[in-house]
């Protein structure tokens, strides 16, 4: 397939709000998965059971590969593989020029998680209670861990250790190597969030309310702070500030440090999406139907898109074009309309 890569150019909080629809693409249901984009070509997940390859520039597809079940897993590409979990039990490994399957693995429950790829291997977890560990060249499983509940959180690897949570209410840190546990934090409700690892915290989200900010190498509480509602939605740290959405219709920026709140904005539904940020500008998807574009440092809106239907899917900046799935069917590409070049 030809690749094309747009034209570098960066939305600063001072020209997002020129942002306009570039294309979209219809796929055959729901979109919650996050969509990538990598050497010009952005990769989804949908609940119509596929996962789509398409072109950047003009959305048109490369190809697609049709799965056994819905999609909510979030695709991650390295070294021109593509690896997405799916409901119908399976990791793949997908040529990422292609969609040739490479290698797949049935694991004894549906896959939410999305994978992470980190020393040689392949990480993601299973509503069969197990977080996974495969050589990532042959697919071979290496290791895998037993939680109390399903796990739908996305694992995160940082200096030898995979952190995930569980429905089971916790927070595993793992020996990335060996699969053995270092430390566990239970929260006072299930983990659907994932977690963030920054300047040696883990950051959390639970469905007591609650974000937490933990030591990562001793699983000791930094602080925590409650929320209005559940929070699904997984923390994104950024200039020493935690960004993360809340069933209560919120987004919360939080210092990393103390938990103390610069600022929340409110939205007009439940936040699942996880908040992006690039160039002082915070993107978020809300149930409300509505893609938000915010100042990182001072929560005023600066741009929006009303979708046809709500947004779980997590937004994504690359090379000045936004992109977001929508429980609409569609995949959303936005970008400036009069905005010159950045030359790096």
């Amino acid at each position: 397939m030809t690749q094309n890569t747009p034209t570098n150019t960066v939305i600063y909080p001072s020209n997002v709000s020129s942002l306009r629809r570039t294309w979209t693409y219809t796929t055959g249901d729901a979109i919650e998965s996050s969509l990538v984009v990598a050497d010009g070509v952005v990769y989804s997940g949908s609940q119509d059971h596929r996962v789509y390859a398409l072109d950047v520039l003009s959305g048109e597809e490369f190809w697609n590969y049709l799965t056994g079940n819905a999609v909510y897993s979030s695709p991650i590409i390295v070294e021109e593989k593509v690896y997405i979990g799916s409901t119908d039990h399976i990791l793949y490994a997908l040529a990422a020029s292609t969609g040739a399957s490479l290698w797949s693995y049935t694991t004894g429950g549906g896959i939410v998680s999305s994978p992470t790829v980190a020393i040689g291997m392949v990480f993601v977890g299973s509503q069969d209670h197990l977080l996974y560990a495969f050589v990532v060249n042959i697919g071979e499983k290496f290791w895998s861990y037993t939680t109390g509940g399903p796990v739908d959180s996305s694992p995160a690897v940082a200096d030898g250790i995979v952190f995930v949570g569980s429905q089971d209410h916790t927070l595993y840190a793992l020996d990335a190597f060996q699969g053995t546990e270092r430390w566990r934090y239970q929260t006072e409700g299930a983990i659907q969030s994932s977690p963030a690892v920054a300047e040696g915290g883990v950051y959390i989200g639970s469905r007591d309310h609650q974000l937490y900010a933990l030591d990562a190498r001793t699983g000791e509480m930094l602080w925590s702070y409650m929320a209005g509602e559940s929070i699904d939605s997984s923390p994104t740290v950024a200039n020493g500030i935690v960004y993360v959405g809340s069933h209560d219709h919120r987004l919360y920026a939080l210092d990393a440090r103390t938990g103390d709140e610069y600022w929340s904005y409110t939205t007009g539904g439940i936040i699942d999406s996880s908040p992006t940020v690039a160039e002082g500008v915070v993107y978020i998807g809300s149930q409300d139907h509505t893609l938000y574009a915010l100042s990182a440092q001072a929560g005023e809106k600066l741009w929006s898109y009303t979708t046809g239907s709500g947004i779980v899917s997590s937004p994504v900046v690359a090379n000045g074009v936004v992109y977001v799935g929508s429980n609409d069917h569609n995949l959303y590409a936005f970008n400036q309309t009069s905005l010159s070049p950045f030359i790096v």
